[in-house]
């Protein structure tokens, strides 16, 4: 039965990380579910379908903890952004062997839309909608009847399809503008940014409310552009610090590194009608744990501080 558990666990993390947006709450959620379901076969449970027991198990928790993080997240000090997915991670949560986990599905900007959703409805959308579950099972999981689950579907699939960003159709087209961004910043080239940049592109960062921060979006092409090389000239000035492009979430991003390849922060590009609209930076040092070692910031500008006596 264990390796029952271990062939569903990407479907099973790809639900409670598109459920909660956080990738060690979608950890502790699956951990458990296991730990519930070893249980229950323990207690002579006869579980016809481990898929079934196990997608209900981690979607009900996922709706108790997101009930509980919604209460916190209305607190938040500055932006709240999901905990970003890079490397073995996003290729877990988007593997094609888990249908519907595709990477639009996974991207920052349909996370925070799916945030706007209440629990119940977010769970019914993604079994339904991403993860093709049928109205039957999923009822018994909300503990709804199928045509309440139905009409629930069709909520927030309007408020989904309203809400929805758009995303440039081609994949080299997104890296290729991403690419000339990072390029554009690392150099200190600002017609390089204002070239790439939308005329309404906007920036907003996640510090888990530790200064420095954004206390709110900044929009405008000229405003971006300059707080870009502005951050590319802070970059710049602290020893070995370097610009990785990745993929984060199923976008075009970056990871900050220092020179021993700790992670200073992650960036997140959307790109669509030939431009970057948005560009959203986590720099929570609670949101980037998962992804590994992190820098050590501060001392880094005082080293940067040191060299320049």
């Amino acid at each position: 039965m264990h390796d029952e558990f271990i062939a569903l666990r990407p479907l099973l993390f790809s639900i409670a990380y598109r459920m909660l947006s956080s990738v060690a709450d979608a950890e502790d959620v699956v951990q458990d579910s296991w730990l519930r379901y070893d249980r229950a076969l323990a207690d002579g449970t006869e579980i016809a379908s481990p898929k079934a027991f196990l997608s209900a198990v981690v979607t009900r928790l996922s709706i108790d903890v997101l009930r509980s993080a919604r209460v916190r997240r209305e607190s938040y000090v500055g932006e709240w952004l999901p905990e970003p997915l890079v490397g073995e991670q996003l290729i877990v949560a988007g593997t094609a062997e888990v249908p519907g986990a595709d990477s639009d599905s996974l991207s920052m900007a349909f996370l925070l839309v799916l945030e706007r959703l209440s629990p119940v409805e977010r769970a019914v959308f993604l079994l339904h909608d991403v993860f093709g579950y049928e109205f039957g099972e999923i009822a018994s999981i909300v503990d709804r009847s199928a045509e309440n689950c139905r009409q629930i579907a069709v909520r927030a699939r309007r408020h989904v399809r309203e809400q929805r960003p758009r995303f440039e159709p081609s994949r080299e087209e997104r890296e290729r503008l991403a690419s000339r961004l990072i390029a554009a910043m690392s150099e200190g080239d600002l017609d390089g940014l204002v070239s790439v940049l939308a005329a309404d592109v906007t920036v907003s960062g996640d510090n888990g409310g530790v200064p420095p921060m954004w206390t709110r979006p900044i929009v405008g092409r000229d405003k971006v552009a300059r707080l870009l090389l502005g951050l590319g000239t802070q970059l710049r000035g602290l020893p070995g610090v370097w610009v990785e492009q990745v993929d984060v979430n199923g976008q075009p991003g970056a990871c900050v590194r220092d020179a021993d390849g700790r992670l200073v922060n992650v960036f997140c590009f959307e790109v669509a009608n030939g431009a970057v609209q948005r560009v959203r930076s986590v720099i929570s040092r609670d949101k980037l744990r998962h992804l590994g070692p992190l820098a050590d910031v501060r001392a880094l500008q005082r080293e940067a501080h040191a060299k320049d006596r």
